[in-house]
């Protein structure tokens, strides 16, 4: 499986992504005949890739001079304009997508409708190019997971149509909401909201880098050269097996000792049901000798306060601890296929597949028959 991994330490903009992506291997000449697919003037922007350093490393520096400037766009005219161009449906998929977080960004900092989305920066031709073009560099790469560091904040002020702004960017903050960030860095704009939105769109996962060979790294340079750190994107693009380390989970534990079964079934229901990786309850004895469980779950750093909301909401306890942990899991796919008994969805990995537990409930409802005569008939396919 081909894996991408960007380090963001010193930040993320849209060019930078290009740059790095062009490192690894995407010939420049690709990039611009693809982008011609666009309905931009062919004309109206010259595309350049160079060799430069950031703190005496060397990278490359991936920069769009725009001739024309044109108009500012609406988001319902980029996306109409991507998805009538003649790019194949993953890069397609991928670029809108990200112009779609940028405009939902957009809508809520401004609050209006995303119809009403009008793009400044963002809608200028280099911003399009950025955006299509790291969509073109990972179909090319034929990146099938998008893995990334924290990111920085930044400090400080910037110059933009809008005016004075702080930094990050009140779109580029609504684009990390959610995400990891840190602020070890110094002033100054780490994070544009190109390169936010980007992250926001595709990363299937953030935190340390996830067990992988390397086979190659590119290096993208920003346009700024920043005193505390080399302002330069790393991307190490390797492969996986069916085994993969993921890093940077959290576990949450309360102990509970003053509630009903029926209030701790339900509070173990929600909290996987707004997406805890797992749940669950140990039997513990507490203080005074009182018979009493331990309720636990895996989850996301990003997600702590949330599930300790839904916790304190839920149960009775008082207290929460957390703790980072790591976990290998089984790289996995769900695939729907037809079966003797109808169609059933699989899980797959890499060392076999198990019918989803669901479709059989349902199926030996249905049918009448034994939970266990549904797994074999469809573990050796024979209808009886």
């Amino acid at each position: 499986m081909k894996t991408l991994y960007l380090d963001c330490q010193a930040g993320i903009s849209g060019d930078m992504t290009v740059a790095a992506l062009i490192d690894l291997g995407v010939p420049l000449e690709h990039l611009q005949c693809e982008l011609a697919k666009l309905a931009l003037p062919t004309d109206s922007y010259t595309l350049s890739a160079n060799r430069t350093e950031r703190h005496r490393i060397t990278a490359l520096k991936f920069d769009v001079d725009v001739h024309d400037v044109s108009a500012h766009r609406h988001y319902a005219d980029i996306d109409t304009m991507i998805a009538d161009s003649s790019l194949t449906e993953g890069v397609k998929r991928s670029a809108r997508r990200i112009f779609r977080r940028l405009a939902e960004a957009e809508a809520k900092v401004h609050d209006v409708e995303l119809s009403e989305v009008h793009f400044h920066e963002v809608g200028a031709v280099d911003s399009i190019v950025d955006i299509v073009g790291a969509a073109i560099c990972l179909d090319y790469l034929s990146i099938e997971k998008i893995f990334a560091s924290a990111l920085p904040l930044g400090s400080g002020f910037i110059e933009t149509e809008h005016g004075r702004l702080p930094v990050p960017a009140p779109a580029t903050a609504e684009l990390l909401a959610g995400l990891p960030v840190h602020g070890e860095c110094g002033p100054g704009e780490r994070v544009t909201p190109t390169g936010a939105a980007v992250i926001a769109a595709l990363a299937d996962g953030f935190g340390l880098p996830p067990a992988m060979m390397i086979e190659n790294i590119g290096c993208g340079a920003g346009k700024k050269d920043f005193p505390d750190l080399p302002n330069i994107l790393r991307a190490f693009i390797g492969s996986r097996d069916s085994v993969t380390t993921v890093g940077q989970l959290t576990v949450m534990e309360a102990n509970i000792d003053d509630s009903t079964p029926e209030i701790l079934a339900y509070a173990l229901e929600r909290l996987l049901a707004e997406g805890a990786l797992d749940a669950w309850f140990t039997p513990i004895q507490m203080k005074k000798g009182r018979p009493a469980v331990m309720l636990s779950l895996l989850c996301s750093p990003v997600e702590t306060d949330k599930f300790s909301r839904i916790i304190l909401e839920e149960t009775p306890t008082i207290g929460i601890r957390h703790y980072p942990v790591s976990r290998t899991a089984l790289e996995r796919r769900i695939e729907e296929r037809d079966t003797i008994l109808g169609r059933v969805r699989f899980k797959v990995t890499g060392f076999g597949e198990k019918p989803e537990y669901e479709d059989c409930r349902r199926i030996a409802q249905e049918r009448g028959l034994p939970l266990r005569e549904v797994y074999r008939r469809l573990q050796t396919g024979k209808p009886e």
